[in-house]
Protein backbone atom coordinates (compact mmCIF):
# COMPACT_ATOMS: atom_id res chain seq x y z
CA UNK A 1 0.00 0.00 0.00
CA UNK A 2 1.55 3.53 -1.29
CA UNK A 3 1.68 6.42 1.68
CA UNK A 4 -1.15 8.21 -0.03
CA UNK A 5 -3.25 5.22 -0.10
CA UNK A 6 -2.35 4.41 3.78
CA UNK A 7 -2.85 7.93 4.58
CA UNK A 8 -6.03 8.12 2.86
CA UNK A 9 -7.00 5.27 4.30
CA UNK A 10 -6.68 6.38 8.03
CA UNK A 11 -8.26 9.82 7.32
CA UNK A 12 -11.56 8.21 6.99
CA UNK A 13 -11.06 5.25 9.73
CA UNK A 14 -9.66 4.79 13.14
CA UNK A 15 -8.80 7.56 15.24
CA UNK A 16 -8.34 11.33 13.87
CA UNK A 17 -4.90 12.28 13.19
CA UNK A 18 -2.84 15.01 14.41
CA UNK A 19 0.04 16.78 12.23
CA UNK A 20 2.12 20.16 11.72
CA UNK A 21 3.71 22.30 9.15
CA UNK A 22 7.04 22.12 8.77
CA UNK A 23 8.75 25.66 7.99
CA UNK A 24 12.04 25.21 8.06
CA UNK A 25 15.01 23.69 5.83
CA UNK A 26 15.81 21.00 8.54
CA UNK A 27 15.65 17.55 8.25
CA UNK A 28 15.92 17.39 11.94
CA UNK A 29 11.94 19.01 11.90
CA UNK A 30 10.99 15.53 10.19
CA UNK A 31 12.93 13.69 12.27
CA UNK A 32 10.72 15.35 15.45
CA UNK A 33 7.62 15.29 14.18
CA UNK A 34 8.19 11.45 13.55
CA UNK A 35 9.84 10.93 17.05
CA UNK A 36 7.14 12.53 18.75
CA UNK A 37 4.49 10.49 17.17
CA UNK A 38 2.75 13.16 14.40
CA UNK A 39 0.69 10.98 12.33
CA UNK A 40 2.06 13.08 9.23
CA UNK A 41 3.24 16.37 8.10
CA UNK A 42 2.68 19.38 5.85
CA UNK A 43 5.79 20.93 4.17
CA UNK A 44 4.52 24.66 4.07
CA UNK A 45 5.26 25.85 0.46
CA UNK A 46 3.21 29.39 0.88
CA UNK A 47 4.02 30.56 4.42
CA UNK A 48 8.17 29.80 4.15
CA UNK A 49 11.22 30.68 3.12
CA UNK A 50 12.12 26.93 1.69
CA UNK A 51 13.29 26.91 -1.79
CA UNK A 52 13.08 24.34 -4.13
CA UNK A 53 15.95 22.57 -2.82
CA UNK A 54 14.69 22.18 0.74
CA UNK A 55 11.10 21.04 -0.11
CA UNK A 56 12.52 17.58 -1.95
CA UNK A 57 14.76 16.83 0.74
CA UNK A 58 12.23 17.24 3.55
CA UNK A 59 9.84 15.18 1.48
CA UNK A 60 12.54 12.86 0.59
CA UNK A 61 13.47 12.42 4.16
CA UNK A 62 9.83 11.80 4.94
CA UNK A 63 9.50 9.19 2.63
CA UNK A 64 12.31 7.29 3.82
CA UNK A 65 11.34 7.76 7.65
CA UNK A 66 7.51 6.78 6.49
CA UNK A 67 6.17 9.40 7.88
CA UNK A 68 3.10 10.98 5.59
CA UNK A 69 4.15 14.03 3.98
CA UNK A 70 2.01 16.55 2.17
CA UNK A 71 2.67 19.82 0.59
CA UNK A 72 0.64 22.92 0.88
CA UNK A 73 1.15 24.99 -2.47
CA UNK A 74 -0.62 28.21 -3.74
CA UNK A 75 0.88 27.43 -7.04
CA UNK A 76 -1.11 25.09 -10.15
CA UNK A 77 1.78 25.08 -11.87
CA UNK A 78 1.89 21.20 -13.00
CA UNK A 79 5.62 21.29 -13.13
CA UNK A 80 6.11 22.35 -9.62
CA UNK A 81 3.64 19.98 -8.48
CA UNK A 82 5.36 17.06 -10.56
CA UNK A 83 8.80 18.11 -8.58
CA UNK A 84 7.13 17.51 -5.71
CA UNK A 85 5.35 14.50 -5.89
CA UNK A 86 8.69 13.14 -7.52
CA UNK A 87 10.20 13.97 -4.38
CA UNK A 88 8.09 11.61 -2.10
CA UNK A 89 5.06 14.07 -1.49
CA UNK A 90 1.95 11.72 -0.64
CA UNK A 91 -0.30 14.65 -1.35
CA UNK A 92 -0.52 18.11 -2.63
CA UNK A 93 -2.46 20.68 -0.77
CA UNK A 94 -3.73 23.53 -2.50
CA UNK A 95 -4.32 26.62 -0.65
CA UNK A 96 -7.69 29.06 -1.35
CA UNK A 97 -9.52 26.98 -2.97
CA UNK A 98 -12.72 28.78 -4.18
CA UNK A 99 -13.87 27.68 -7.89
CA UNK A 100 -14.33 24.49 -9.91
CA UNK A 101 -11.16 25.63 -12.08
CA UNK A 102 -9.05 25.42 -8.94
CA UNK A 103 -10.55 21.91 -8.28
CA UNK A 104 -9.68 20.68 -11.81
CA UNK A 105 -6.72 21.76 -11.45
CA UNK A 106 -5.55 20.54 -8.53
CA UNK A 107 -6.78 16.78 -9.80
CA UNK A 108 -5.09 16.92 -13.01
CA UNK A 109 -1.81 17.92 -12.34
CA UNK A 110 -0.60 14.79 -10.10
CA UNK A 111 -2.64 12.55 -12.43
CA UNK A 112 -1.33 10.81 -15.38
CA UNK A 113 -2.85 10.59 -18.42
CA UNK A 114 -5.49 9.33 -19.26
CA UNK A 115 -6.91 10.57 -15.79
CA UNK A 116 -4.80 13.90 -15.83
CA UNK A 117 -1.76 15.85 -16.89
CA UNK A 118 1.17 14.95 -15.50
CA UNK A 119 4.15 14.17 -16.79
CA UNK A 120 5.70 11.00 -17.29
CA UNK A 121 9.47 10.87 -15.82
CA UNK A 122 11.49 7.60 -14.47
CA UNK A 123 14.42 9.32 -13.00
CA UNK A 124 13.26 9.49 -9.14
CA UNK A 125 12.92 7.75 -6.39
CA UNK A 126 9.27 6.52 -6.63
CA UNK A 127 11.02 4.78 -10.51
CA UNK A 128 13.63 3.72 -8.34
CA UNK A 129 15.97 6.08 -10.91
CA UNK A 130 14.37 4.03 -13.83
CA UNK A 131 15.19 0.87 -12.11
CA UNK A 132 10.94 -0.16 -12.64
CA UNK A 133 9.79 -0.96 -16.10
CA UNK A 134 7.84 2.01 -17.17
CA UNK A 135 4.71 -0.35 -17.36
CA UNK A 136 4.94 -0.91 -13.75
CA UNK A 137 5.40 2.05 -12.74
CA UNK A 138 2.39 3.03 -14.24
CA UNK A 139 0.15 0.32 -12.71
CA UNK A 140 1.87 1.31 -9.73
CA UNK A 141 1.14 4.65 -9.77
CA UNK A 142 -2.87 4.34 -10.27
CA UNK A 143 -3.01 5.05 -6.40
CA UNK A 144 -3.24 8.93 -7.01
CA UNK A 145 -1.92 11.26 -4.53
CA UNK A 146 -3.74 12.57 -1.58
CA UNK A 147 -5.27 15.98 -3.01
CA UNK A 148 -6.74 18.61 -0.11
CA UNK A 149 -8.41 21.83 -0.70
CA UNK A 150 -7.96 24.47 1.15
CA UNK A 151 -11.17 26.45 2.03
CA UNK A 152 -10.14 30.01 4.14
CA UNK A 153 -13.00 32.28 2.36
CA UNK A 154 -16.37 33.35 3.46
CA UNK A 155 -17.54 32.77 0.26
CA UNK A 156 -16.41 30.77 -3.02
CA UNK A 157 -16.88 31.72 -6.82
CA UNK A 158 -18.45 27.91 -7.10
CA UNK A 159 -20.78 25.99 -4.40
CA UNK A 160 -18.75 23.85 -2.20
CA UNK A 161 -20.66 20.77 -3.00
CA UNK A 162 -19.27 21.24 -6.54
CA UNK A 163 -15.53 22.33 -5.14
CA UNK A 164 -15.10 19.79 -2.96
CA UNK A 165 -16.31 16.94 -5.78
CA UNK A 166 -13.55 14.55 -6.11
CA UNK A 167 -10.97 15.62 -3.29
CA UNK A 168 -10.12 13.27 -0.72
CA UNK A 169 -10.04 16.25 2.49
CA UNK A 170 -11.90 20.13 2.82
CA UNK A 171 -9.32 21.73 5.04
CA UNK A 172 -10.18 24.84 6.73
CA UNK A 173 -7.66 27.52 6.57
CA UNK A 174 -8.83 29.18 9.97
CA UNK A 175 -6.61 32.25 10.23
CA UNK A 176 -7.38 33.35 6.81
CA UNK A 177 -11.08 32.49 7.50
CA UNK A 178 -11.59 34.43 10.05
CA UNK A 179 -10.06 37.53 8.78
CA UNK A 180 -12.03 37.38 5.50
CA UNK A 181 -15.17 37.28 8.12
CA UNK A 182 -13.92 40.30 9.86
CA UNK A 183 -13.46 38.08 13.00
CA UNK A 184 -9.72 37.63 13.15
CA UNK A 185 -8.43 35.27 15.56
CA UNK A 186 -12.31 34.88 16.82
CA UNK A 187 -12.73 31.07 16.21
CA UNK A 188 -15.50 30.78 18.34
CA UNK A 189 -17.10 33.74 17.28
CA UNK A 190 -20.72 32.94 15.53
CA UNK A 191 -20.10 34.35 11.69
CA UNK A 192 -16.57 31.48 11.86
CA UNK A 193 -18.56 28.48 13.06
CA UNK A 194 -21.25 29.34 10.72
CA UNK A 195 -19.14 29.06 8.17
CA UNK A 196 -17.29 25.91 9.46
CA UNK A 197 -20.43 24.18 9.63
CA UNK A 198 -20.83 24.87 6.08
CA UNK A 199 -17.86 23.75 5.25
CA UNK A 200 -18.26 20.44 7.59
CA UNK A 201 -22.02 19.59 5.94
CA UNK A 202 -20.28 20.05 2.40
CA UNK A 203 -17.58 17.23 2.93
CA UNK A 204 -19.93 15.32 4.56
CA UNK A 205 -22.39 15.03 1.55
CA UNK A 206 -19.65 14.37 -0.45
CA UNK A 207 -17.54 11.56 1.63
CA UNK A 208 -14.66 14.33 1.98
CA UNK A 209 -12.36 14.23 5.32
CA UNK A 210 -12.52 17.13 7.43
CA UNK A 211 -9.57 18.92 8.62
CA UNK A 212 -8.24 22.05 10.07
CA UNK A 213 -5.42 24.52 11.25
CA UNK A 214 -5.69 26.05 14.60
CA UNK A 215 -2.72 27.65 16.90
CA UNK A 216 -3.03 24.99 19.90
CA UNK A 217 -5.31 22.39 20.43
CA UNK A 218 -7.63 24.20 22.74
CA UNK A 219 -8.33 26.32 19.44
CA UNK A 220 -9.60 23.11 18.10
CA UNK A 221 -12.81 22.95 20.19
CA UNK A 222 -13.73 26.52 18.80
CA UNK A 223 -14.31 25.86 15.54
CA UNK A 224 -17.34 23.38 16.31
CA UNK A 225 -16.88 20.59 14.27
CA UNK A 226 -15.87 17.16 14.58
CA UNK A 227 -12.30 16.80 12.44
CA UNK A 228 -10.79 13.86 10.67
CA UNK A 229 -7.68 15.78 10.91
CA UNK A 230 -5.78 18.50 12.72
CA UNK A 231 -2.59 20.54 11.92
CA UNK A 232 -1.31 22.29 14.57
CA UNK A 233 1.00 24.98 14.88
CA UNK A 234 4.01 24.90 12.97
CA UNK A 235 7.62 23.98 13.82
CA UNK A 236 8.65 27.75 14.20
CA UNK A 237 6.10 28.30 16.60
CA UNK A 238 6.13 25.22 18.68
CA UNK A 239 10.04 25.75 18.77
CA UNK A 240 8.89 29.51 20.05
CA UNK A 241 7.07 28.14 22.69
CA UNK A 242 8.98 25.75 23.82
CA UNK A 243 12.29 28.12 24.22
CA UNK A 244 9.93 30.74 25.70
CA UNK A 245 8.88 28.45 28.67
CA UNK A 246 12.72 27.36 29.30
CA UNK A 247 13.92 30.61 29.68
CA UNK A 248 10.50 31.27 32.13
CA UNK A 249 12.15 28.04 34.06
CA UNK A 250 15.17 29.06 34.32
CA UNK A 251 14.55 32.48 35.72
CA UNK A 252 12.02 31.02 38.05
CA UNK A 253 14.73 28.78 39.38
CA UNK A 254 17.13 31.33 39.60
CA UNK A 255 15.23 33.58 41.92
Amino acid sequence: MSGADALRARLHEGEPLVGTFLTLPALESVDLARSVGFDLAVVDGEHSQLDEAATPALLRHGAALGLPMLVRTPTRDPGQINRMLEAGAAGIQLSTLRSRRDRDALGSAPRYAPAGTRSVSLAHPAADYSGIPLAEYLARSRVFPLLVGQVETATTDDPLDEILQGLDCAFIGSTDLSVDLGRPGMLDDAAVTGRVREISDAAARRGVALGAWVASADALAKLGARFRYALVASDLPLLRGGLTATVAAARRALA
